[in-house]
């Protein structure tokens, strides 16, 4: 006795879902426009002429970039309640939440994805000139 669902007799089902789908992107407009996905595509080396693909990357592509983001609200949040509770009391009037580039780069790190960015290298206008003829 098979109790498994995906029976041979199953295939035809999941073969007319997958068309339902495909034939549901036609009619979608994805939040990132289909040709931003191609010039990425094709700057990557894939072409397809088939734009219900393109809406599928597009799709994925906006599902991630959703969940990076409220990867980075958590971690902002957690941020938020790690400040002492003097200085937070001040905060709660205001209410926003400020994304930051430490945020992020956590919410990405969890994804895969390493983001460093640029160091600042100049504490003041006169650090890296001759110590001779700096004004201080």
């Amino acid at each position: 006795m098979n109790q498994n669902p995906q029976s041979s007799e199953g295939r035809p089902d999941d073969d007319t879902a997958l068309s339902d789908f495909l034939a549901s992107l036609m009619d979608y407009t994805p939040t990132i426009p289909d040709e931003l996905v191609e010039h990425y595509l094709a700057k990557s080396g894939f072409q397809c002429p088939d734009v219900r693909l393109t809406r599928l990357v597009a799709v994925a592509t906006q599902k991630f970039v959703a969940e990076v983001a409220v990867d980075a609200l958590q971690h902002c949040k957690a941020r938020q309640a790690t400040i002492p509770k003097d200085k937070r009391d001040k905060q709660q009037k205001d209410k926003r939440l400020v994304l930051t580039m430490e945020d992020l780069s956590k919410a990405l790190r969890e994804y895969g994805v390493n983001l460093r960015h640029q160091e600042y290298f100049a504490d003041s206008p006169s650090t890296g000139t001759d110590p001779a003829t700096r004004e201080e």
